[in-house]
């Protein structure tokens, strides 16, 4: 450790004192520059050590033989020894004063390593964590066992014997403790009930209390022999007023009824020391709603800001600037940075429900929701300011985070961080200091730009016209210069709006509005169809505004408001999707990220983070992540496409990718469910799951639009009909793969709280819905080959694995090829797809009174469908090429190349396709019918039919 020798006269002589007595007892001391200066450094920081080694020379000359002051602990070794220590405790008198003992040596033991810098920070906080942990369990060991034997033993309904869990909180419950704090506890017990084979009647809140207390005694009471630590119980529900022991019922009705704001804070730190295994699981699982929001709570924001504004004022009025901790730039700011981010999202990625705040802070940095130069600097901070505070508390084993203000104490204090003196020292601490309460001010900085004087007068403006305090003249002038064409309709809509929310809105929630909506009014404004944004954008804020956190979002992120301006104003879509899923207002926040939509390899990578933290068996929570994955990312699509971004023709790519991702994911959850109730089918080729989806139809073509459903088909490898699973509850192979299929289709388009994930249609299948839900290969082979209608054979040409076994689908595309490479009577196959053309046309088309149907009408994106297909079952046989490819562009492109079709035919057909391809989208995106005006794209449509009669037909 580079730092200036030097120690404090009174210490020193307490070292000379130490000395004289090993001389006299002939205690071997190491005469190595090493220790020497280690020595020197941990006497000149630590007033505390030097007395307790004056008072008690024999425990620092154990220290010495044992070797335990110059080696880092392992697992384990804390709580052994505490076990040693205490074996021949008999009562509370002599357990207190091992404890306080065991409790001395290892904080000489920890100081000496933290001063002479053999211990690096990490080990300091885990032997200090580790050291409370170990005092709590084995102090409650002992004196749960005593209590019971006098009072009796409480028990549940059942009779199960109850033992009482112990929260840790703040920086014990983060495992974070330093040299010499509180430890904040709280008692918990399962269930109400009375003690049994007791003295007298007690109920198991008299007989939890009683035990609570007196392990505050034991660790917390001051005797002849100090303290062990001292435990603050007021963080418990209630405070001081509360009961000191709480059943797990009553803690939850506090939590979910009574409980304020900060307790949410507090509870993220929240840890349990000991207690029942299953008790434990059912206590944070109860506690994890209460702190973890399954939306995005951004009116935590505003309440942290908030509660440090007032922790702010308190330390003014005190004169605390000093304060490492509580002050500006200190520990607590780098610490709510942390607890803001977890508690808006924590909810939602179950990794951020994590205590450590290093931990949380590099965890930010990989989810990219800090900058990496932000983390680094807070991540250097945090660490540099809790060793001041160590260096600050080792002194003289004293609670305090102020820094000294005596000339002496100062230079004492630049020593023990390794500067020359206070005047290199103070500078640094300033500089982490400052970067701390910048990248603080960052994240909670009021919403508004409050260094642009005119806006703010522009939004003053606007609040008087929200709380409707202007003339109707003046509101009209305003709404005008603020740039709605028509200010009388935004009036009216801003009306209707103002006197709908008043009705449905908390008071909380006129408190959000009152902020938000001068911000909202200007930047609506200022959006290119500023009048339709307006309509749309107001429907949004009816929809939501009764969950006040969405308007604290709105209010903490005016760029969501800025993209939703602009966005609304170019389609209904959005603020229709985002009114009925307003989770999926946090994909707005990034700008970067609501444009850039992933393609396949980043969507799998998204759902693993997404369900990773998922527990395996909860069915409900895997279909909301999956259901949030995929609305998320069509609404990243959705934008992308509007603004050019993405070229039109690829986003059926991406809206395809989207699907199979999530098919795929369907498929492998459902998987490892069975497989772990019935074991795997047996007598499969291969090596994979016996099992195939296949996509027809708009996903099979790579052409899924907005809001399409799935057309899907379900195979397996299995030809036994005896052939059962390898499980202890096995079940025939045909069972385990209907009941997978089953489970697919349910997760798929059960509706839940996010909707549903995707509509399903599984009609063509062998049989249609008459038909077994999945068939073996060989039986779909053998349907195609035999039983098939023409129909069915042009629907195999949209077909293609979307996910499951390689092997099977392998063997499909070798069943497809053979099927399609059939070689058939021309005329005929002509005569059937023109019949089926014409009851589909007959049944589906829309067309009518002026409009025309893109999908169905005549000379419509049916019409060349059909004509594609055609032009494969006839000619693939010749050409097998044709069999490669399910997407009418690449199939249109094959027969452009081996020049099948008349002319400029093929040409023709995919530019038609393509430009009624976009007119759909467009009219998805509109929330309109797939129709058109009749008097548009004209020549495109005249174009297919043409084409039509000529192939079809035989025109002319």
């Amino acid at each position: 450790m580079n730092q200036p020798m030097s120690t404090e006269p009174v210490t020193e002589s307490h070292w000379q004192d130490w000395l004289a007595w090993a001389a006299e007892t002939g205690v071997e001391v190491p005469d190595t520059p090493v220790f020497a200066r280690a020595r020197a450094a941990v006497w000149d920081g630590s007033e505390f050590v030097a007395l307790e080694v004056q008072r008690h020379p024999e425990m620092f000359a154990e220290l010495l033989a044992s070797g335990d002051l110059f080696r880092a602990y392992g697992p384990g070794d804390l709580d052994r020894a505490l076990t040693r220590a205490l074996a021949e405790v008999d009562d509370e008198q002599a357990l207190a004063r091992a404890l306080r003992l065991f409790r001395r040596r290892e904080q000489v033991r920890i100081v000496w390593r933290d001063l002479s810098g053999e211990g690096a920070l990490e080990e300091v906080l885990e032997d200090l964590s580790e050291l409370a942990d170990c005092c709590i369990r084995q102090a409650l060991g002992k004196l749960q066992d005593w209590t019971r034997a006098e009072l009796g033993v409480p028990c549940d309904a059942e009779g199960r014997a109850l033992e009482m869990v112990v929260l840790a909180m703040g920086k014990l419950g983060a495992r974070e403790l330093n040299l010499s704090s509180d430890i904040d506890l709280i008692f918990a017990f399962p269930e109400r009930g009375e003690v049994r084979d007791g003295p007298r009647a007690l109920s198991n809140e008299q007989f939890f209390t009683r035990l609570g207390q007196r392990l505050v005694q034991a660790l917390g009471q001051q005797t002849v022999d100090g303290f062990v630590f001292r435990v603050d119980t007021r963080l418990r529900p209630f405070g001081e007023s509360g009961p000191l022991a709480m059943c797990f019922d009553a803690m939850e009705d506090y939590y979910q009824s009574q409980a304020r704001e900060w307790e949410r804070y507090a509870m993220i730190k929240a840890r349990a020391v000991c207690g029942d295994a299953e008790d434990i699981a059912q206590l944070e699982a109860m506690l994890r709603p209460f702190v973890y929001r399954r939306y995005l709570d951004f009116g935590a924001i505003e309440s942290l800001r908030e509660l440090k504004r007032l922790i702010a004022k308190e330390l003014y009025r005190r004169g605390m600037d000093a304060n490492i901790k509580l002050g500006p730039g200190g520990i607590r700011e780098i610490e709510f940075i942390g607890q803001a981010f977890q508690l808006v999202r924590g909810g939602r990625d179950a990794e951020l429900q994590i205590r450590p705040i290093r931990e949380v802070l590099a965890l930010l940095g990989e989810r990219e929701l800090l900058p990496p130069e932000a983390v680094r600097e807070l991540d250097d901070a945090y660490c540099f300011l809790r060793r001041v505070e160590n260096r600050l508390q080792a002194w003289r084993d004293r609670q305090t985070h102020t820094l000294p203000e005596d000339e002496a104490a100062r230079e004492r204090m630049a020593r023990a961080m390794g500067f020359a003196d206070w005047a290199s020292f103070a500078p640094v601490l300033a500089a982490h200091r400052e970067r701390v309460q910048h990248h603080f001010d960052e994240v909670f900085a009021p919403p508004s730009g409050e260094d642009e004087p005119a806006d703010h007068e522009h939004e003053d403006e606007l609040a008087a016209l929200w709380r409707g305090e202007y003339e109707r003249e003046q509101a009209l002038a305003l709404l005008a210069e603020s740039g709605f064409a028509s200010p009388e309709s935004a009036l009216v809509h801003i009306d209707a709006f103002r006197d709908t929310i008043e009705r449905k809105v908390s008071r909380r929630g006129s408190e959000r509005l009152a902020q938000l909506m001068p911000l909202a009014l200007p930047i609506v404004a200022a959006s290119e169809h500023a009048d339709l944004a307006l309509e749309r954008v107001l429907r949004l804020l009816e929809a939501v505004a009764r969950r006040t956190s969405y308007l604290a979002m709105l209010v903490e992120h005016p760029c969501i408001l800025s993209q939703l301006a602009r966005l609304a104003g170019m389609s209904p879509w959005f603020t229709d999707r985002l009114s009925r899923q307003p989770l999926l207002l946090d994909e707005m926040i990034d700008p970067r990220r609501l444009y850039d939509p992933l393609r396949r390899e980043g969507l799998d990578e998204e759902l693993d983070v997404l369900l990773g933290p998922v527990d395996p068996e909860d069915l409900e929570q895997q279909m909301e992540r999956l259901r949030q994955f995929a609305q998320g990312n069509m609404l990243r699509v959705a934008a992308a496409d509007l603004t050019g971004v993405i070229p039109l023709m690829v986003v059926s790519d991406y809206l395809t990718e989207i699907a199979e991702a999530t098919v795929t994911r369907v498929l492998e959850l459902t998987l490892t469910h069975l497989q772990a109730r019935h074991g795997r089918p047996t007598a499969i080729p291969g090596e994979g799951s016996g099992f195939l989806v296949l996509g027809y139809g708009k996903l099979g073509g790579i052409e899924l639009g907005y809001g399409s459903d799935l057309d899907l088909v379900f195979v397996h490898a299995s030809d036994s009909m005896t052939a059962m699973t390898d499980g202890e509850r096995e079940i025939s192979n045909e069972q385990f793969y209907a009941r997978l299929g089953q489970r697919m289709i349910h997760m798929l388009t059960t509706r839940t709280p996010s909707g549903t994930l995707y509509e399903v249609d599984m009609r063509l299948r062998p049989d249609g819905g008459k038909g077994m839900l999945v068939r073996s290969i060989g039986a779909f082979a053998a349907y195609q080959d035999k039983d098939a209608w023409t129909w069915e054979h042009q629907a195999l040409v949209r077909a293609r694995p979307v996910a499951g076994d390689p092997e099977l689908a392998r063997r499909f595309a070798e069943v497809r090829r053979g099927i399609l490479c059939r070689r058939r009577d021309p005329e005929q196959l002509r005569r059937d797809v023109r019949e089926m053309r014409a009851k589909m046309r007959a049944n589906l088309d829309r067309s009518g009174d002026g409009r025309f149907d893109l999908k169905q009408g005549p000379g419509g994106i049916a019409d060349i469908e059909f004509m594609v297909q055609y032009a494969v079952l006839r000619w693939a046989a010749d050409h097998p090429e044709l069999a490669d490819w399910t997407d009418n562009v690449r199939l249109l492109d094959t027969l452009a190349r081996i020049d099948l079709l008349p002319g400029d035919t093929a040409e023709n057909l995919a530019e038609a396709y393509k430009v009624l391809r976009a007119a759909y989208h467009r009219s998805a995106l509109q929330e309109q019918p797939k129709t058109i005006a009749d008097d548009q794209l004209l020549a495109e449509r005249a174009r297919v039919r043409a084409l039509w009669c000529e192939l079809m037909e035989e025109c002319g």
